[in-house]
C-alpha cells in the first residue's frame, strides 16, 4: 500500500469493519438505505489495526497540531481511540457526550481541562457530521479552542464538507469513501458493476433503494 488512505481502507476491508453490499442494503438510523456499513469499533479487537491507526492519529496531530494541549474524543465510537492518541502524545483526554448526563453533575464533557485549552478532537466516523460538530460546539461552549478534528473514516458526502465549512472546524481524516472503493475495486473485493451503484449512492444518499 502506497499511501496512509490505502492502507487503512485496506485493514477496515480486511478485519470487515466496513462491509459493502450494493445488491443487499444496510438500513441507517436515519432511514438511509446504503450499501455500506461501517463499525469502526472493531478496529480496536485488532492490536496492529488498532496500533496502526494511533500512530497515524499521532504522526497527522504532531505535524499539523502541534501546540495542542488536549485531546478529545467523541462518545462513544472514538474514545478508546482518542485515549490511545493522548496516551502516546503524553497529553490530558477528555470525551464529549452525546447529551449531557440527567443526574449527577450532568456533564456534557467528562474529565478536566481548562478554559481557553487548544484541543483536537478525536472522531472515528463521519457521516453528515451532525453529531461530530456538536461536540466541537460543547467544546467551544466550554471556552475550549478546538484546533481541528480527527477521523478514521469518512463517508465524503457534500452535505458534511459543507458543515463543517459553516462551522469553522478543519477536518482530517486518515481515509475516506474514494481510497476505499478504489482499493475494493483493485482488490476483486467489488465486482465492476457494483462499483457503479456506490459511486450513485455517496452522490444521492437519501434516495438509493
Amino acid at each position: 500500500m502506497n499511501t496512509v488512505a490505502e492502507q487503512v481502507a485496506s485493514h477496515l476491508l480486511q478485519i470487515k469493519a466496513i462491509k459493502l453490499e450494493p445488491n443487499h442494503p444496510f438500513t441507517w438510523a436515519s432511514g438511509w438505505k446504503s450499501p455500506i456499513y461501517c463499525d469502526n469499533r472493531k478496529t480496536l479487537s485488532y492490536p496492529e489495526v488498532r496500533t496502526y491507526i494511533r500512530d497515524q492519529f499521532v504522526n497527522l496531530i504532531k505535524t499539523k497540531y502541534p501546540q495542542v494541549e488536549l485531546i478529545a474524543g467523541v462518545a462513544t465510537g472514538a474514545i478508546a481511540q482518542g485515549a490511545l492518541v493522548a496516551q502516546e502524545l503524553e497529553l490530558p483526554f477528555v470525551y464529549v457526550r452525546s447529551a449531557a448526563k440527567n443526574h449527577g453533575l450532568e456533564n456534557l464533557i467528562e474529565g478536566e481541562y481548562k478554559e481557553g485549552q487548544k484541543v483536537v478532537v478525536v472522531e472515528d466516523l463521519i457521516s453528515t457530521g451532525g453529531s461530530s460538530l456538536q461536540a466541537v460546539e460543547a467544546l467551544r461552549n466550554a471556552g475550549c479552542d478546538v484546533l481541528g478534528m480527527v477521523a478514521i473514516f469518512t463517508y465524503g458526502f457534500q452535505k458534511a464538507i459543507d458543515n463543517f465549512t459553516n462551522a469553522h472546524c478543519v477536518l482530517d481524516t486518515l481515509s475516506d469513501y474514494n481510497a476505499m472503493i478504489d482499493l475494493a475495486q483493485k482488490t476483486g473485493y467489488v465486482q465492476e458493476s457494483d462499483v457503479v451503484k456506490l459511486k450513485e449512492w455517496r452522490l444521492s444518499p437519501e434516495s438509493y433503494k
